[in-house]
């Protein structure tokens, strides 16, 4: 496995722990509708969260989230409403980020709450 997708799948069971520790539900991981994947769908208060994960060793070339792109976006919209309609789901939806950045100086977690609006 390439080292970028090691250090991708690491930040997402340390978002996952996050998550847990904050008191989210988490009740997928890595959801896939077609061609589009969520990370984890998770659920707190009544809410069902959306959330995105994007870990970088560096920020060097920007901070992660500034990854998450308008046509990301949409392929998350389009499988949450299929997950919600797929599980009969009356639920407030919210579409978090969490960014990792993670190197030899060490950890750093970032949870971007309603960190974009679905359209």
């Amino acid at each position: 496995m390439a080292e970028h997708n090691t250090l991708g799948k690491k930040g997402e069971e340390m978002a996952v722990s996050f998550l847990i520790e904050k008191g989210y539900e988490v009740l997928e991981k890595n959801y896939r509708y077609q061609k589009s994947e969520i990370d984890i769908i998770a659920r707190v208060k009544g809410v069902l969260v959306v959330v995105e994960v994007k870990t970088r060793s560096t920020p060097e070339f920007g901070n992660p989230q500034d990854f998450v792109k308008p046509k990301q976006i949409q392929s998350l919209v389009k499988a949450i409403n299929h997950y919600v309609e797929h599980n009969d789901l009356d639920l407030e939806i919210r579409f978090d980020i969490i960014a990792i950045i993670q190197n030899k100086a060490g950890t750093k977690i970032e949870h971007l709450e309603d960190a974009f609006y679905h359209f």
